[in-house]
C-alpha cells in the first residue's frame, strides 16, 4: 500500500532467533520488518513473526495510526526490560 501511495520508504529487518526474548522461551524462529517513511521517518508498517508478537504488533499499529514518528516511539516511552516491547527501539 506504501508503494502504491508513492511513498518512498526504508526497511529495517532482522531475523531475530538469536535475541534475548526469543532465546529466554526457546523460540528458533522468530524476525521483523519494519517500513519507516524516509522523509518523515513515520512508521508505515510492521511484520512480526515470534513470542509475543500479537502484544507487541499492538504498538506499532498505534504508532502507525497515530502517525508516529522513529523519535516519538523511542524517546518519551520506556519500556520494561526484558519483554518483548523492549526489543520495539531495536527494530526502529
Amino acid at each position: 500500500m506504501a508503494r502504491e501511495q508513492g511513498l518512498r520508504f526504508r526497511i529495517n529487518n532482522q531475523d531475530t532467533s538469536n535475541w534475548y526474548s526469543s532465546k529466554r522461551v526457546g523460540e528458533t524462529h522468530s524476525g521483523y520488518k519494519v517500513l519507516v517513511e524516509e522523509e518523515s521517518d513515520k512508521i508505515l508498517g510492521a511484520h512480526l513473526l515470534g513470542p509475543h508478537s500479537d502484544e507487541v504488533i499492538n504498538i506499532f499499529s498505534i504508532a502507525i495510526r497515530l502517525g508516529l514518528t522513529i523519535k516519538e516511539l523511542n524517546d518519551p516511552i520506556l519500556y520494561a526490560y526484558p519483554t518483548n516491547s523492549s526489543d520495539v527501539v531495536y527494530m526502529l
